[in-house]
């Protein structure tokens, strides 16, 4: 059974950091895309960031770049979402997502496999 648990959300004031962790199981991320994205009350989902599995090529929406990183450990099967500098606009639920596919999308529907949601809220 394929699952993505997150975890390392929180509540942090502005200038904070906070380091979300995506672990995985059912399948490893050799053949598996993961991305973050994130969802703010009455906003769409957006992509925050997000690495391949071909040669782990990393992406960032312009909002976070310089201020997010995203990393992965395989032998632990898990996902990071190092996040520096926090604002109160970061506010939102992070998802981490998957899927078979060696490239990024900034698109929800390219990913069938999504965890519960963290939620991180910065406070001004």
């Amino acid at each position: 059974e394929v699952q993505l648990v997150e975890s390392g959300g929180g509540l942090v004031q502005t200038g904070g950091s906070l380091r979300l962790s995506c672990a995985a199981s059912g399948f490893t991320f050799d053949d598996h895309a993961i991305v973050w994205f994130r969802q703010a009350p009455g906003y769409e989902r957006e992509g925050v960031s997000c690495i391949s599995s071909t040669d782990n090529s990393t992406y960032y929406a312009n909002s976070v770049k310089g201020r997010f990183t995203i990393s992965k450990d395989n032998a632990k099967n898990t996902v990071y979402l190092q996040m520096n500098d926090l604002k109160p606009e970061d506010t939102a639920v992070y998802y981490c997502a998957s899927d078979r596919v060696t490239e990024c999308s900034w698109h929800p529907p390219f990913y069938e496999y999504w965890g519960q949601g963290t939620q991180v809220t910065v406070s001004s």
